[in-house]
Formats: C-alpha cells, sequence, structure tokens
C-alpha cells in the first residue's frame, strides 16, 4: 500500500483547463488568420475583376480596329471599282469614236435601215385605203412615243454620268488638296527636357510602344539621336481622340530628338535659329518643379521655344487605377473622389511654382488661351495614360500656330548633333536636317575646331526601324534623304567637326571661299563655348569651378593640367567629359595618378556626378580633420567644482558656441587675463544622462581630463573666470571643413577666440 501523506499536507491542485489568455490569444490569431483570408480573397477578386476588364477593353480595342480597317477596305474597293466602271466607259467612249472615224460602224444603223424600210412601204400604200392609212398613223404615233422615251432614258443616263463625274472629280480635288498641304509641311522637331530621373526616357520608350502596340512597328524609323514617327503611326497612335475632337493631322510626321540636354540646344543663339519647334518640359508630379527644370525654362525661354509641360507619374498617385493608353482626361474621371483630390492638390502646387517662374499654366482641356497660358497634360510614362493627348496637342498647336516656321524650305538648313566614331565607318557626324535635302556624293562645308572642312558625303544612313544599331551593315542606305529628319553621315575629316555648327552643301558654280566665311562665323559659338559669360554661366551657377576647357577628345595632354591642379587644389583635380571620348594614354595617367574623370552625354548628368563626387570628398576630409576640428564654445561655472582634479568635473552653461567631447578647455583668468590651459573633455552628463553636444543654454556637468598639466580648481581658475575651448592655427584650419555645422553666432565667437588666444595668421 503507498504511503499515507502526513497529517497537514497541502493537498494536490486539481487539473484546470488552459488559462483565459492562451484562450483569448488564440482567439485572437484565429481572428486575425480569418481577416488575412478574406483580404486575399477579396484581393484575388479585385485583381480577376481587373484581369476582366482589361480583357475586355483589349477586345473592343480590337474590334473598333478590325472595323476601321473593314471601313477602309471597303473604300478602297469602291475607289477601286469606280474607277475601272470610269476607265472602261472611257475605253469604250474611245473605241466608238475611232471606229466612227474609220467608217466602220454607223450610230444606229439597223435602227436606220428598218425606218427606211418601214418609209417606203408607207409611200406604197394608197391613200383610198383607210385601214392602213390608219395603221400607219398608229405605227408612226408609236414610234415617235418610243423615240421620245429613249432620248428621255438617254438624257437621263447622260445626266448621272455626269453628276457622277463630277462627284469624283471634287473628291479627287479634296484629297489632292490634303495632299497638297501634307506635302508642303516638313515634319516639326521636338526636344524633351527636364530634370534627372523625372521619366524623359520612359515617356519616349512609351510613345514608341504605343505604336508597336498599335500594330505599327514597321512604320516607326528609329534615327541617329531621334525618333521619327511618319504621319500613319501618329494617326494610329491618337485614333481615338481624332474621332472625339474631329480634327486633322497635316504634318507628315515628327521628330522627337531624345538628347534635350546636348549642347546643341543651348549654344545656338548666336546664329538666332532653333534645332526645334516644339519641346515637351517634363515635370514629376510627386516632386514638382526641381533644379534643371528651372534650367531647362530658362533655355527655353532664351530660344522663345514653345514648350508644352507633361506632368509625368501620374500613376505614382495613392491608389491610382491605371486604364492602358486611355487619354488622361477620361483616366482622372474613372478615378476614386481621393485620388482626384490629390491629383487636384499636386497639380496646384505644380501649377504655383510654375508661377513664380512667371509662367502662367492650365490643364490642356481647361486652356482657353493657348497662345498665353502654358498647357500642361497629365501624363503616365508606365501606363501610356496621357500620351496619346500629349502627341495630338503638340501636333495641333504646331499646325495651329506654327504652320508657316513648319513650312518646307528648299534651301538647306541642317545642324551637326554630335560627332563620334563607329565600327566600319571611322568618325561619323549625326545632323538634323531641319529643310532641305542631302544626296549621296554631295560636297559638304563644315565648321572645323583648325578652320573650315571640305568632303564629300560618303554614306547618308539611317538605323533599321525600332533599333538602334552601332555595328556596321546593319543601317540602311539613302541615296538623298528630305528634310526633317535625323541623319548619320559618313566622311572623311569629322573628327574635328564642331557640334552645334552648320553644314552647307557646296554647288558646282559656288563660291567656296564665301562658303568657308559663312561656315566659320560659327566659330564665334567656340568663342561663346569658351566665355564665362556664356556655357561657363552654366557650371558656374552649379558653382562648378572651372580651371580649364576645351573641345574634343581628351589626351595624354590635357592630363598635364590636372596634374597640376591636383597638387594646388586636389579636390578639384578632376574632368567632365561631356560626350567626348577619353584616350587609352589618359585613362591610363588618370588611373596611375588617382584622377577621377566623369563621362556623361547630358550636362546635367555630369552636375549630379560631380555633385555627388564633392560630397563624398567633403565627407572624407572631415572624417579625417573630425579629430583636430576645434568647434568654438564659452563656458562659465554656476557652481563650486564636484572634483577638482584630473579628472576635474565642474558644473557648467553652456552661454555661446557647442560644446563637444573632445574639445581642449582653457581659462581666460578675470583678474589678470591669463590663459590657463585646462584639458580635453572626456564627457559631458545633463540629468544624469550622456550629451554628445552641448547648446546655449544647457546646464552640464563636464568631466575633464587635465593630463600633465596639473590643473587644479580653486587654484589655477576659478568659477569667476571664462572657460573657452583652446584653439589653435591648426584646429581653426580644420575645423573650416565643417562650416555647414557652424551658426553664423560660432562663426564670431570663433574670431574673437583667434584675437583673445592671438592665434597666428597662415
Amino acid at each position: 500500500m503507498p504511503p499515507k501523506a502526513p497529517k497537514g499536507a497541502p493537498k494536490a491542485a486539481a487539473k484546470k483547463g488552459p488559462p483565459n489568455a492562451m484562450l483569448a490569444k488564440l482567439k485572437m490569431k484565429m481572428e486575425l488568420q480569418k481577416a488575412e483570408e478574406e483580404r486575399l480573397r477579396l484581393e484575388a477578386e479585385e485583381e480577376e475583376r481587373r484581369i476582366r476588364e482589361e480583357e475586355r477593353l483589349a477586345e473592343e480595342q480590337r474590334k473598333f480596329e478590325e472595323a476601321e480597317r473593314q471601313k477602309e477596305r471597303e473604300r478602297q474597293k469602291e475607289e477601286e471599282r469606280l474607277a475601272r466602271k470610269e476607265r472602261k466607259a472611257a475605253g469604250k467612249n474611245d473605241a466608238l469614236d475611232r471606229m466612227r472615224a474609220a467608217g466602220m460602224i454607223l450610230p444606229d444603223v439597223d435602227r436606220i435601215r428598218h425606218d427606211e424600210e418601214v418609209r417606203k412601204s408607207e409611200e406604197e400604200i394608197d391613200e383610198d385605203d383607210w385601214e392602213a392609212v390608219m395603221e400607219r398613223d398608229e405605227r408612226r404615233a408609236t414610234r415617235h412615243t418610243n423615240n421620245e422615251r429613249i432620248r428621255a432614258e438617254r438624257a437621263e443616263r447622260k445626266e448621272t454620268r455626269e453628276a457622277e463625274k463630277r462627284r469624283m472629280e471634287e473628291e479627287i480635288r479634296s484629297k489632292n488638296h490634303v495632299l497638297e498641304k501634307v506635302s508642303n509641311l516638313r515634319s516639326p522637331i521636338c526636344c524633351v527636357l527636364g530634370h534627372v530621373d523625372t521619366g524623359k526616357t520612359s515617356l519616349l520608350d512609351r510613345i514608341r510602344s504605343t505604336n508597336v502596340q498599335g500594330g505599327e512597328a514597321g512604320g516607326i524609323t528609329q534615327q541617329i539621336g531621334a525618333t521619327f514617327f511618319p504621319r500613319e503611326s501618329l494617326v494610329s497612335a491618337t485614333a481615338e481622340l481624332i474621332k472625339k475632337h474631329k480634327c486633322n493631322l497635316n504634318v507628315p510626321g515628327l521628330l522627337v530628338i531624345d538628347t534635350p540636354g546636348h549642347e546643341s540646344f543651348t549654344n545656338l543663339r548666336s546664329r538666332g535659329s532653333s534645332l526645334c519647334d516644339i519641346a515637351i518640359l517634363v515635370v514629376d508630379i510627386m516632386h514638382g518643379l526641381e533644379q534643371q527644370t528651372r534650367e531647362s525654362i530658362r533655355l527655353l525661354r532664351e530660344k522663345r521655344c514653345p514648350f508644352i509641360v507633361a506632368l509625368n507619374k501620374v500613376d505614382r498617385l495613392f491608389d491610382w487605377q491605371p486604364h492602358e493608353n486611355m487619354d488622361i482626361q477620361q483616366s482622372l474621371e474613372l478615378q476614386k473622389a481621393h485620388v482626384r483630390s490629390e491629383f487636384h492638390t499636386r497639380w496646384c502646387q505644380v501649377k504655383n511654382e510654375l508661377s513664380a517662374e512667371g509662367l502662367n499654366s492650365e490643364l490642356y482641356y481647361n486652356n482657353k488661351e493657348v497662345r498665353n497660358v502654358v498647357s500642361v497634360v497629365p501624363t503616365s510614362a508606365r501606363t501610356g495614360e496621357g500620351v496619346c493627348d500629349l502627341l495630338l496637342l503638340e501636333i495641333q498647336l504646331v499646325q495651329q500656330f506654327m504652320e508657316g516656321k513648319v513650312t518646307y524650305k528648299d534651301d538647306l538648313q541642317c545642324t551637326v548633333l554630335e560627332v563620334k566614331p563607329i565600327t566600319g565607318y571611322g568618325f561619323t557626324i549625326d545632323v538634323i536636317l531641319i529643310n532641305g535635302e542631302l544626296h549621296e556624293g554631295d560636297e559638304i562645308c563644315l565648321c572645323g575646331q583648325n578652320g573650315p572642312i571640305f568632303t564629300q558625303i560618303r554614306s547618308l544612313l539611317t538605323p533599321q526601324p525600332l533599333r538602334e544599331m552601332r555595328v556596321r551593315g546593319e543601317y540602311i542606305h539613302h541615296k538623298s534623304i528630305k528634310a526633317a529628319m535625323g541623319v548619320k553621315i559618313s566622311g572623311n575629316d569629322f573628327e574635328y567637326v564642331i557640334p552645334g555648327t552648320q553644314l552647307l552643301v557646296v554647288h558646282a558654280n559656288d563660291n567656296k571661299e564665301k562658303i568657308a566665311e559663312l561656315v566659320m562665323k560659327d566659330a564665334t559659338n567656340i568663342n561663346e563655348f569658351l566665355d564665362p559669360d556664356a556655357l561657363l554661366s552654366f557650371l558656374k551657377g552649379m558653382k562648378i569651378p572651372v580651371a580649364s576647357i576645351a573641345i574634343g577628345p581628351i589626351y595624354k595632354r590635357h592630363m598635364h593640367q590636372v596634374l597640376s591642379m591636383k597638387r594646388r587644389e586636389p579636390r578639384y583635380a578632376v574632368i567632365l567629359a561631356f560626350d567626348v571620348p577619353v584616350s587609352e594614354e589618359a585613362r591610363e595617367i588618370a588611373k596611375k595618378n588617382d584622377i577621377d574623370i566623369f563621362e556623361a552625354n547630358i550636362i546635367y548628368h555630369l552636375f549630379d556626378k560631380f555633385t555627388r563626387y564633392m560630397n563624398e570628398y567633403e565627407q572624407r576630409e572631415k572624417d579625417r580633420l573630425r579629430s583636430v576640428a576645434v568647434f568654438p564654445v564659452q563656458l562659465k561655472m554656476i557652481a563650486e567644482s564636484i572634483h577638482s582634479t584630473d579628472p576635474i568635473i565642474i558644473p557648467v552653461t553652456v552661454e555661446r558656441g557647442q560644446l563637444r567631447p573632445g574639445t581642449p578647455l582653457s581659462a581666460i583668468r578675470k583678474k589678470d587675463d591669463s590663459v590657463v590651459v585646462i584639458g580635453r573633455v572626456m564627457s559631458m552628463e545633463r540629468d544624469n544622462r550622456p550629451v554628445e553636444i552641448g547648446t546655449p543654454g544647457m546646464d552640464l556637468a563636464v568631466k575633464i581630463n587635465s593630463g600633465e598639466s596639473g590643473v587644479t580648481v580653486g587654484r589655477q581658475f576659478d568659477n569667476s573666470d571664462i572657460i573657452v575651448s583652446h584653439i589653435t592655427r591648426q584646429s581653426v584650419d580644420a575645423v573650416k571643413k565643417f562650416k555647414d555645422e557652424l551658426k553664423p553666432d560660432d562663426v564670431l565667437l570663433l574670431a574673437s577666440l583667434i584675437k583673445v588666444l592671438k592665434v597666428p595668421n597662415k
């Protein structure tokens, strides 16, 4: 038998179920799991609904396009049928005329023969035979009636033919008028500008893909540094808006230059000509106007170039529901109320920023004063919303207000965009042909660094459709090219051609000296390019110091100037290479001497790279000098010392400046203005909590390492003396690197301490 428990022993506790807290926790977990499952189910349903909606819209778009194509086919068939009918009738009439002229047939020969026989038989009738006479008169009346009916039918058929002929002639005249109007216009040239990362490239990519998705892949040709959209592609991309607004596209195409930051856009002011006819200024709706955006506005104003603002990245608005390639007004109407409210708020912010730049602006569909108010088109490069609005508005503005400017002229107007080597072709030039026509074999004159360059066009090249090819054999060769177009030209002696200058064709009877003089007038652009008040104003405006500037590739000789700068001011020993090649020798010297070479095709990118480099350099310098730099501070003891010998602990208040750990301190004695070196701050506390920086008004307990000085509070200094940071020439030079951390009063205090502590000059 088991032993009995002793008396008074506590009884075993009865078994209990799980505690209430655990049950509540399990219940909460199950509810959260159920809520998560419900959320996932709703998301799945929403995704399925969105997919069904996209499929429905895609199917409607496909049916609409198929119906449009069917209408076009039927119209063409009807035109062909009418043309065949007209040709057949004309051929038959010509054949009859020739046969009549040759005497092969007689008009209505059968009828004439029959009438002759009837006349003879009627002459033989006896006038006394009343029945025969009555029959003869009846036949004559019937014949007369039939002849009248036949003549009426012939007249009706003739009138119908003439009416149809007039209708066809009117239709042909109308078509010829449209074709004549289109043929008199050249393709307008558009540049895209904006701050870095606002979506310029994405927007251009979307414009290209808009036509690809519309089945026009073969109709778009990627040009050198530009994209050309033929009229058919533009009509296809904007078909719904054209139908909605009942407008026409009369331009033969659109040339979009995708190098908005290129120097050829900024250094043509002296010639008074404009590379682009209209511009698109891309603004990020989430960030508003940024530094390069304002710089772009300044450039556009200087060139008096009309522009449209693309308010990009609307899809970044919270809870934005995308509608692929939809016009922006319709897409906004389909958004939720809070999305439209956020859009309106951000749009008003951008509108105010544009107003601060002196520009009145309005959403394009509300703009009633297009000439005086900048039109703004909300867009999304990611979803394509608003892209068709942007294209159509741009073309409509050109047709409405700039038709005279984009009228085709035979006088050659051609600008060199850039010079670069291509494998298999050597040095080539990329040009924008604004007016006129170029032919393979033409003799041309260009502005060179060392004088005029006379050479011949060896090849006129454009890449394959929708490709950017850089190797031999993948360019399309042309015998001639008509404006407006972006063209790559291969030939001799292109290495020293200056970008941004004009190209002239030399004809047989032209005076080469006058042409050379005319071309070299663009050399003034070089002076302007080198003038501190011109292109350098851009760099100076960005606070980028420039020691030397040159045009063309970077060679070994340029590196010697940088090495000299490295000895004087290492931070500025860098090279900004704007769209130019760097020789291998120059790269080797740069690598050996730790010299940075920043390369970019767009000047804003150079600015960003240089700014990033300078920030990193300044940070490295700060890290190196932080232990040497001494920030100015002025302290006052507010009570007796807590510990009077090493380590000294004293209560102080910060009167001026800033106190940091590691700051060396000195006391300026009140009775004789002598200076006593105390030691270096080890730590600081406020309300028993450590403090990193003591600022004016703070009461602190400061622990000081007096080291070998042997200073004692109450002997060498006391609470009547002023305590300041102990500065030297070296610490003053070091603290200058921390200007961004010094307040104006800190600078004044530092200047007074230099005098009081008699810090020597450099």
